[in-house]
């Protein structure tokens, strides 16, 4: 079960996800940075013992990986060049 942090976490990757696909068709265009400052304060939030994994995409700002495994979809994540799923 994801912790209250990692639902926060979720929910603002949603939100990302989802502004993000409106961007072709938006006028006036969202503004992400609310969205990018919020996961970061969130991801300084997450305690020692968060899932390595899950710290790794969201260090790396991989945040659709970081939702694909808060989705428990992480097998549908692709291998980046660091050699990491």
């Amino acid at each position: 079960m994801n912790s209250p942090v990692e639902k926060e976490i979720l929910t603002a990757l949603v939100q990302l996800d989802a502004a993000v696909r409106s961007m072709p068709t938006a006028n006036p265009k969202p503004d992400l940075l609310p969205l990018f400052a919020r996961l970061d304060e969130l991801t300084k939030q997450l305690p020692r013992h968060a899932d390595p994994t899950l710290l790794h995409y969201l260090h790396k700002k991989s945040y659709e990986k970081a939702r694909l495994f808060l989705q428990g979809r992480d097998a549908e994540n692709q291998a980046g060049n660091c050699r990491h799923v």
